[in-house]
Parts: C-alpha cells; sequence; structure tokens
C-alpha cells in the first residue's frame, strides 16, 4: 500500500462492557500484525485499551461503543467513538494536569494517550464524539543472522 493509494478502513461496534477492551486490544494487535507494522503494536494496543476503557467507565447507557482503525503506509489512526458529547479536556493538555496520584489505579490513561501517540484528539460524532490517536507505523525489523 502506498500513500496514493486509498487507505486499509474497519469500523466493528463493541458492547458498552468491560468485554469490550480485551476484544479491541485483540482486533488492533491482529489488523497490524497482518498488515506488517509490528513495531508499533504493542503501543497501539496499550492506548486502544486505554480508550475503550475510557469510554465504557464514563459514558451511560448500553449502546455500543465503535472501534475505528484506518491503515496507511506511515500512520496508524484509531478512534473510539462514544455516545457522550463532553471532550476529554486532559487529551488536549488544556490547563495544568496534575501527576496521577501514584496509589491510585485510574488516572493514567490520556496521559499515556498524549505521551506515547504522534498526534491524539477528539472530535464531535452525530451521537456523541470520537476520541483518537495516530501512531507512525514502523516495519518489524528482521532478525540479523547470526555471524
Amino acid at each position: 500500500m502506498d500513500e496514493c493509494s486509498p487507505p486499509a478502513t474497519w469500523r466493528i461496534e463493541l458492547p458498552h462492557t468491560t468485554a469490550a477492551v480485551p476484544l479491541a486490544r485483540r482486533l488492533v494487535r491482529s489488523a497490524l500484525a497482518e498488515s506488517g507494522a509490528g513495531a508499533c503494536e504493542d503501543t497501539a494496543e496499550l492506548l486502544t485499551a486505554e480508550l475503550v476503557a475510557n469510554a465504557v467507565e464514563h459514558t451511560s447507557g448500553t449502546g455500543p461503543i465503535a472501534l475505528v482503525m484506518e491503515l496507511r503506509e506511515s500512520a496508524c489512526h484509531v478512534e473510539v467513538h462514544d455516545a457522550r458529547p463532553a471532550p476529554p479536556d486532559e487529551l488536549i493538555g488544556q490547563g495544568p494536569v496534575e501527576p496521577p496520584d501514584p496509589w491510585q489505579e485510574h488516572g493514567r490513561g490520556l496521559l499515556l494517550i498524549r505521551a506515547l501517540s504522534a498526534a491524539c484528539g477528539h472530535r464531535p460524532t452525530e451521537r456523541g464524539k470520537a476520541v483518537w490517536f495516530r501512531l507512525p507505523r514502523v516495519p518489524a525489523q528482521r532478525p540479523r543472522p547470526a555471524l
């Protein structure tokens, strides 16, 4: 696939339960492994899990959460759509962000997304919002032959 060819894009609706988190992780890892983007699989899997977990935790209702992934030659773009229109202000770094309490289990997800992605943000949708991140795609390295 070259930059002039259309990106490979897919969308899947996930249940509005915590079961969506491991499912989303496996879907992203599988898509990246098949495309040969090995070096960013772990980071994409982690950040996707954070977005899906936030969508499950911070939105009400039982409607599905949508996972959208776009693969280009140079980047991987992942979006998680939920029904809550309020933006995640911590994601775009508006105002001072206090470091998370080291004794708390929560409070690091959006910080990780900001720190590990090449770009991130959110946008309104017809049914709520989409929160996204982008990672550069780095081809998996072949092992060097033993000397």
